[in-house]
């Protein structure tokens, strides 16, 4: 049974206290068919509201079963009109956006039903409503008549022993009144039944009760008809809870079923991760910045660099070069990679012109970079670059250097006598896009493989010991080269003459022992020549004793033969800094050690200061997005609290509804993020011109991944709070207030 005593409510609205009703004390049980009449204001929806457990009581006790309600809880109540109560009211509370079919499937699909089985019910009940042909149809579009039907069909959808009605007749006409008040009086055969209606002569040869309330309170309770029910209790059914593919289907049909509200959302989400990757991406790039502005005393600076050499120090062979450029991000392999780092000194034959610069591949330039002459096509033909503005042979009358033949310097700046390099081509360098680092260097000099090999030959040497064993002894005199000695011949100073037999070292035989950090090697030459003062010129061509006594020379071509085709050295060029780190740990993983030329930058200390205020902005500003997109959802979703309201009506409980509004927004959410991959990719392709280029440079597989993380976990955060506000009071409160 359900029993009221003495139970009262009252309303509170900016200080002031009104009252539904008061002092009330009804019974009711199976079998009846009650009708509550009075004026307006009396009362009679008040109390339906309260008897259905959709508003609270402040005062006295209502009682299912002889069971106290006084301490239930919202989700006692939501158990409660699950279970036992279906309404039918004035207002319809109907979600217009559905189809009249999709109203009545939602109340079977909150409570346990399945999709399949609930299709013949549904059809069954609105044909008894006569709303058959119109399944299909938004109920937007109904006539308030049609969607009292569709209401009166939901309620009886759901099979609960408690019908409660505010005014089911009074959007109809009088035909299809008789009709519903027929259908509910045959109902109440084993329900209860209470309507509330101002027409008591329309229902008054059906119901077995009526209640007359004034100004809250029951002025007459009148049997009309005696019913004869053994029942004591209210027996409901065992509803299932709502499963989880069903939620999913009500949360993604909510998403899309009112486009202006889903394209405005949508809209919000894409502002969202546009400007989380906008940040992102910046932030990325203003690090990168910082990270080459920075120098090297000892390295070329190019902050796409890897430098690698074999664990087990043997040198790099075709398999090796292979496998490095199938690592995806390798721009190129750069195979005298000690030429990178020094830099060598050139003069004319009659010594008046200085060039000092970089040694560097021909392949990095082509015939249209060229301002004068032509590319080179031997070994002693070379291409030099400068900027025009701050180099004093480039700045007047260029061409002059053209066709010129310079020779290496020595350590004391003398002119050597090995080979002599033709310049066939010379490229000007603007000053808007030189390179300062060398513009340091003055001039670069481009050539082919050999005349790389030549001078890679000549920096091995600097960082190679040289040792000699003359006479079974050890020495380490410094060894120079010329083209006047002939092969597997020596020439040293006189002055050395005393580590040999007599003083005499002409053949004597000599052993050159080479060891550097990757290898050693052997030449084994006989002394057949001592040079002196006077005789250096006519030996090797050399004016000034004093600058270039005191070593020993040997023939140019062995001298290279001892450091030339050993490459144990290579340097990676990258073709993005995106990619620098990803291929040092894929070259690690090949056997390689490596150094990342940008890790040795030096700078002021400052990077790590500003990295963490970066960080410290960075949080702030997904705290402030995640606000601000609170916000908006809130006011869009405003509409939608009649919408919830509505399902905890039918039984739903605010643990299912929390769960289909963020079924709703993440479904948003997550095609706002699939609109954003095809803007990203449509771009990358040409398809769409976005300035989105650092967004592109800087957003990888993990970036993108964590950018759909951080907005799922926003919408999930939004629908929380959201619904805490949403869900905070009872359903009339939330159907009647604003949130």
């Amino acid at each position: 049974m359900l029993k009221l005593k003495n139970v009262a409510k009252f309303y509170y609205n900016k200080g002031l206290i009104t009252s539904g009703f008061s002092k009330i004390n009804l019974e009711f049980k199976i079998g009846e068919f009650v009708a509550i009449t009075g004026a307006s204001g009396s009362g009679k929806s008040t109390l339906l509201n309260v008897l259905s457990g959709l508003d609270s009581y402040e005062e006295g006790e209502m009682y299912i079963n002889g069971e106290e309600t006084s301490h239930y809880t919202e989700k006692d109540f939501e158990e409660y009109r699950r279970k036992y109560v279906s309404n039918i009211f004035q207002n319809f509370n109907l979600v217009n956006s559905y189809t009249v079919y999709q109203n009545i499937e939602l109340v079977l699909l909150l409570n346990g039903y399945n999709k399949k089985e609930v299709k013949d019910k549904i059809i069954e009940l609105l044909k008894k409503v006569d709303m058959y042909k119109f399944k299909n149809t938004k109920v937007s579009k109904l006539s308030g008549g049609q969607k009292q039907r569709v209401a009166i069909a939901r309620a009886l959808a759901k099979e609960t022993p408690i019908i409660i009605a505010d005014e089911p007749t009074g959007s109809l006409d009088s035909n299809s009144a008789s009709k519903i008040i027929q259908l509910l009086s045959y109902l109440a055969k084993d329900k209860l039944v209470i309507i509330v209606t101002h027409n008591f002569e329309q229902v008054e040869k059906y119901v077995t009760r009526k209640i007359i309330m004034n100004d809250g309170k029951v002025l007459e309770d009148v049997t009309l008809t005696k019913v004869n029910n053994s029942k004591k209790d209210i027996v409901c059914n065992d509803f299932k809870t709502i499963s989880n593919i069903n939620k999913i289907r009500l949360g993604i049909r909510n998403a899309f079923n009112i486009k202006t509200k889903f394209l405005l959302i949508l809209a919000v989400f894409l502002f969202l991760i546009f400007a989380i990757s906008s940040e992102y991406s910046f932030n990325k790039n203003d690090e990168y910045l910082e990270s080459i502005d920075g120098y090297n005393y000892y390295f070329d600076s190019n902050p796409k660099r890897i430098i690698a050499k074999k664990e087990n120090k043997t040198e790099f062979n075709e398999l090796d070069y292979q496998n490095i450029n199938n690592i995806i991000g390798v721009n190129n392999i750069i195979k005298h990679d000690t030429l990178l780092d020094v830099a060598f000194s050139f003069g004319d034959k009659n010594d008046e012109y200085y060039l000092y610069g970089h040694v560097r591949d021909v392949v990095n330039i082509k015939a249209e970079d060229l301002s004068y002459g032509r590319m080179p096509s031997s070994k002693n033909e070379i291409v030099i670059s400068g900027n025009k503005d701050y180099n004093y042979f480039l700045s007047d009358h260029p061409e002059k250097l053209l066709n010129m033949e310079i020779l290496t310097r020595n350590d004391y700046q003398e002119i050597n006598t090995g080979e002599a390099f033709k310049i066939v081509g010379i490229i000007l360098e603007e000053s808007s896009n030189y390179d300062f680092l060398n513009y340091m260097g003055n001039f670069t000099f481009y050539g082919n493989d050999e005349f790389l090999e030549y001078f890679s030959a000549k920096t091995i040497d600097t960082y190679s010991t040289i040792k000699q064993i003359i006479n079974n002894k050890d020495y380490n005199y410094l060894i120079r080269f010329s083209n006047l000695v002939p092969k597997g011949e020596a020439y040293i100073d006189e002055t050395f003459s005393d580590i040999c037999k007599d003083d005499n070292c002409k053949n004597e035989d000599m052993q050159l022992n080479i060891n550097n950090i990757y290898y050693s090697s052997t030449l084994n030459l006989k002394i057949t020549n001592t040079y002196n003062n006077t005789s250096i010129k006519k030996l090797l061509n050399i004016d000034n004793y004093e600058m270039v006594g005191n070593y020993i020379y040997i023939n140019d071509e062995e001298y290279f033969n001892l450091f030339k085709d050993k490459n144990y050295q290579i340097s990676i060029i990258v073709n993005d800094d995106t990619d620098l780190y990803r291929v040092n740990n894929e070259l690690n993983n090949l056997g390689l050690d490596t150094l990342v030329i940008k890790d040795t930058f030096y700078s002021t200390g400052t990077k790590e200061i500003m990295g963490l205020f970066k960080d410290f902005l960075m949080i702030g500003l997904l705290i402030a997005l995640f606000f601000i997109t609170h916000f908006i959802i809130k006011l869009i979703l405003k509409s939608r609290n009649t919408y919830y309201a509505i399902l905890r009506i039918l039984g739903s409980s605010r643990k299912v509804s929390k769960h289909l509004l963020t079924i709703e927004l993440l479904t948003v959410s997550s095609l706002s993020y699939l609109i954003f991959l095809g803007i990203i990719m449509l771009t990358q392709y040409g398809v769409l011109k976005l300035n989105l280029t650092t967004m592109i440079k800087y957003l990888g597989l993990k970036e993108y991944i964590i950018i759909y993380l951080i907005t799922t976990l926003m919408s999930y955060l939004i629908s929380l709070r959201y619904a805490r506000k949403l869900f905070k009071d009872s359903t009339m409160n939330t159907i009647r207030e604003e949130v």
